[in-house]
């Protein structure tokens, strides 16, 4: 057998069968390119589902990474660190907000966020004990744990992992009005994704980010931002809000947070939103660690430059231009996204130009 064929087969061995990845078995990686281990390169377009929006390998966070692991890694958070303060600020003022939660993975942040808004709910807006509702879009993708797959509409995510846990309702992306009827005097957020990665990198009707901003800021709800996929440079912004000017009560963050190189999530927002903490109600033993503010620090420094959105726009423009050209000789359905958040989709050899797939 191939090295790759030998990889594969020891993989499927002992490994659960929860992925199903294609037939690449990766050595090494640098930029947007990949080796395999029989020395054969691929164009990463996929970039670690947008944890790699700075390539692999980057000298920068590679240099940062090494650096913090000649002094100390961890320390949990029963000690301060001489790097966790500056890691907060700097991501607070990227964020235009005043404080972080740091945690690992971006559905750990999620779960973060969905507390936060809960226990805000009862301590300052004054929900009834055990009344809060959250309400979500159809088409969501949050995370995989059993709360967030509880309010996803994708019967693959759900299926055999009941009880779900209650407390939420999801009405139609992109639709204000459906928004609109389901808020109640229990409701205390609004989370969504300001453009649906999984779903197929569809973005919302324009006017649609700024309606939520209104209807949640008439209502005092929380209108929470799940950025994990599309915020930190990967649509040509820094956050994807930013296309349509809104800015959220909270932001969730992770994937390019960490640069490729660690695991880094957070959620940000106000003090009057992150400040109904009390110390031993939640934590992270890693979340908030030396190494990961370390390399979170570096990430931070880079967007701060700009330069990076600029790039993401310039080469997002310049694929949608190129697909675009491949559309209208009708191999390529559609093209869509903002920036490097792109996807184009295919029509099946069968299926008649200017008929979809479904159609």
């Amino acid at each position: 057998m191939s090295a790759t064929e030998t990889a594969i087969a020891s993989a499927e061995a002992h490994s659960a069968h929860n992925y199903h990845p294609l037939p690449v078995v990766v050595a090494s990686a640098e930029g947007a390119w990949m080796t395999d281990v029989e020395g054969r390169r691929y164009l990463d377009l996929l970039a670690g589902y947008s944890a790699l929006n700075f390539g692999h390998g980057n000298r920068r966070l590679i240099d940062a990474a090494k650096a913090q692991l000649e002094r100390v890694t961890l320390t949990s958070r029963a000690f301060h660190h001489d790097r966790f303060a500056d890691f907060c600020t700097r991501l607070a003022e990227l964020c235009s907000m005043e404080m972080v939660l740091p945690m690992n993975t971006g559905a750990e942040a999620v779960e973060t966020a969905v507390k936060t808004a809960r226990k805000w709910g009862y301590r300052v807006k004054g929900v009834p004990d055990g009344m809060a509702k959250i309400i979500v879009a159809s088409d969501n993708f949050h995370g995989r744990t059993t709360t967030i797959i509880s309010f996803s509409t994708d019967p693959e995510a759900r299926a055999d992992y009941g009880p779900y846990t209650p407390g939420f309702e999801i009405v139609p992306y992109g639709d204000l009005t459906a928004l609109r009827e389901a808020m109640t005097e229990n409701t205390v957020a609004v989370l969504i994704e300001p453009i649906q990665g999984e779903a197929g990198v569809l973005v919302p009707p324009a006017g649609y980010l700024p309606g939520v901003r209104e209807l949640t800021r008439e209502r005092n709800v929380l209108f929470i931002a799940d950025e994990i996929q599309s915020g930190l440079g990967r649509t040509g912004k820094t956050f994807a809000c930013e296309h349509e000017g809104v800015v959220p009560d909270m932001y969730v963050l992770g994937k390019a947070l960490g640069g490729g190189v660690v695991p880094v999530s957070a959620v940000v927002s106000s003090a009057d939103i992150l400040g109904v903490f009390k110390p031993g109600e939640h934590g992270s033993t890693f979340g908030g660690n030396p190494l990961a503010c370390a390399v979170a620090l570096e990430v931070i420094a880079m967007l701060r430059t700009g330069e990076y959105q600029e790039r993401a726009a310039e080469l997002g423009d310049h694929l949608h231009r190129e697909l675009g050209l491949l559309a209208g000789g009708g191999a390529v359905e559609a093209v869509r996204g903002r920036g490097c958040g792109r996807v184009s989709t295919s029509r099946p050899p069968w299926a008649p130009a200017g008929r979809s797939p479904s159609g």
